[in-house]
């Protein structure tokens, strides 16, 4: 049986939720001869890229899902790709700033995500459900764990695949903030089952 890690983070920005980490814990295993792990991670620069590595060597899991907030997105979006940089004026949790900074001294530019994007986002799709592929993770503290982890996984040489799924707000979000995007609980919830489906159909 394979395990899948999937990851959500802790509320931040003044936030009283996370919707990865509300999708992420309601997220089943099914009848698929796959084992879920789900680990809440911190929202901070220091602390987000050890919680998921420790948990790698902890249970060997053959797919790594990391999933996070993207504020002002209306679609699930599946991303394509990490880079090596850190920028943003926000404060992580820990009220640390990063300011045009590399993530890893030296390290390669960027990496690509190891899971089947472009699959992802067709099965979301086919269910009636708005995602898209994305280019762009950010440079706040979700592509500094997607970073971290696909460096992990290339410089320890594991047969480990990852990636990294955006989820918009839920609607209770944005009630006092009018034409910002949201999505149900629900519908994030069966777009995750849909990813978690497709990984595990091809492990």
């Amino acid at each position: 049986m394979m395990t899948l890690l999937i990851t959500g983070f802790e509320p931040f920005g003044g936030e009283e939720v996370n919707p990865s980490w509300e999708a992420v814990q309601r997220v089943r295993s099914g009848a698929m001869n796959a084992r879920i792990e789900r680990l809440l991670v911190p929202t901070t620069y220091e602390g987000s890229i050890e919680t998921v590595t420790e948990a790698v060597v902890r249970l060997h899991p053959a797919v790594v899902l990391m999933v996070g907030q993207a504020g002002g997105r209306a679609e699930l979006s599946v991303e394509r790709l990490a880079v090596n940089r850190d920028d943003a004026l926000a404060p992580d949790n820990a009220s640390v700033v990063h300011e045009d900074l590399p993530i890893v001294d030296e390290g390669p530019v960027a990496y690509f995500a190891s899971l089947p994007v472009r699959e992802i986002v067709t099965r979301l799709h086919a269910e009636g459900l708005p995602a898209a592929v994305s280019n762009t993770a950010g440079l706040f503290v979700c592509n500094h764990l997607f970073y971290g982890v696909l460096h992990y996984i290339a410089t320890h040489c594991v047969a480990i695949r990852a990636g990294f799924i955006h989820v918009p707000f839920l609607p209770k979000q944005v009630t006092e903030r009018p034409g910002t995007p949201s999505m149900s609980l629900e519908d994030i919830v069966a777009g995750l089952q849909i990813a978690v489906d497709v990984l595990a159909g091809q492990t």
